[in-house]
């Protein structure tokens, strides 16, 4: 079968041919149909994780290795199943879910498997994913039909979507006037602001760099928005909230929006740390523990967390974000990459076969 696969780090992605693999017990080979493309995906390219002052984390130390195929949020159709898989192949259209752990930790065995502690298996992590013709599960417990939903859209649940759901869920205060600020409202951000909204919170104030970014979180239900640029972005977050934050959920989480998240925050206030962009937290300690603060991270979400989200896109009229469909080719799989890096992308790409 043939996938796009990055051999080294920095280099780009080239189309080659794998075998095609014998499937057994409740294994299944979907046919990608869409594959949204993720900032992540942009990390593991480059082949490592900016640690702050702890340098840079090779993508190896989490158990990945070249040559990689990325992709992890993926939109397809079942060609082929295992003899003890209940599914039958056909036209009908699944999201996948990526976050697949080892199976049997204690994680796992409470479906938690986006924080597995044992040899976790995530697509287009530890195994090869969704920016190829097809690609392979362990079990087809992993598929969620999408319905009416719109593929392109359905796809970017996967990652941003979920990411998003489980953040806003570690958020989520009974206080629903309350502010809550989201950090970057990029297409994870972006989500974030969507979800708030439709679980009920009435005080969303949207910050970022790009005003382009700003209007598109106003659209989707921000209720004030910051440009972080300015001398004080921690005063005139407050000030857009109308007080101090019950919580901060960043999506960008390096050394500056850390440390003006926890600015933020009121007594017993949450910083929900989500982004991978590299940094450390510089934060006065005291602080932390007199204002009663807390500090949790998010990463993606579990399985049911999943179908509880897409569940909720099938029963709400949720606002989507912005989405650019290209072709799944190789050649857009790198442009895509490189937009991200150079910012030059709204909302989301996802790649579309033809």
């Amino acid at each position: 079968m043939k996938v796009f696969e990055v051999a080294s780090p920095g280099a780009p992605a080239q189309e080659v041919d794998r075998p095609t693999p014998e499937l057994a017990c409740k294994e299944v080979l979907v046919r990608v149909t869409h594959s949204g493309v993720c900032h992540s995906d942009l990390h593991c390219a480059e082949g490592y994780f900016d640690m702050g002052d702890a340098g840079k984390a090779p993508v190896e130390t989490l158990g990945m290795a070249f040559p990689l195929v990325l992709g992890h949020e993926i939109v397809g159709e079942v060609t082929a199943v295992g003899p003890d898989a209940g599914l039958t192949p056909g036209a009908e259209k699944y999201i996948v879910f990526p976050w697949i752990g080892c199976g049997s930790c204690g994680a796992c065995q409470e479906d938690r498997e986006n924080s597995c502690t044992g040899a976790r298996r995530n697509i287009s992590l530890q195994k090869d994913g969704g920016f190829a013709r097809e690609v392979w599960l362990p079990d087809e417990r992993y598929l969620i039909p999408v319905g009416d939903l719109d593929p392109s859209w359905a796809a970017t649940l996967a990652c941003s979507g979920l990411t998003g759901y489980s953040a806003v869920t570690k958020a989520l205060t009974s206080e629903v006037d309350r502010p809550i600020a989201v950090i970057g409202t990029g297409g994870v951000g972006l989500s974030a602001v969507v979800l708030l909204k439709a679980r009920g919170h009435k005080n969303i104030v949207a910050a970022d760099v790009s005003e382009d970014s700003l209007k598109n979180a106003k659209a989707a239900g921000a209720t004030s928005t910051v440009l972080t640029t300015g001398e004080d972005p921690v005063k005139d977050i407050v000030e857009a909230g109308g007080g101090k934050l019950a919580t901060v959920i960043d999506f960008v989480n390096n050394t500056a929006t850390s440390s003006i998240a926890l600015g933020t925050l009121g007594t017993g206030g949450k910083l929900v740390s989500v982004g991978l962009f590299g940094g450390q937290l510089a934060f006065p300690t005291t602080l932390i523990a007199l204002q009663q603060l807390k500090i949790e991270g998010n990463f993606v979400g579990s399985l049911p967390e999943l179908r509880d989200l897409v569940d909720l896109a099938k029963s709400t009229e949720l606002p989507q974000l912005p989405i650019t469909e290209k072709p799944l080719e190789a050649d857009e799989v790198n442009a895509a990459l490189k937009a991200i890096d150079e910012r030059t992308i709204s909302g989301r790409t996802v790649l579309v076969a033809d």
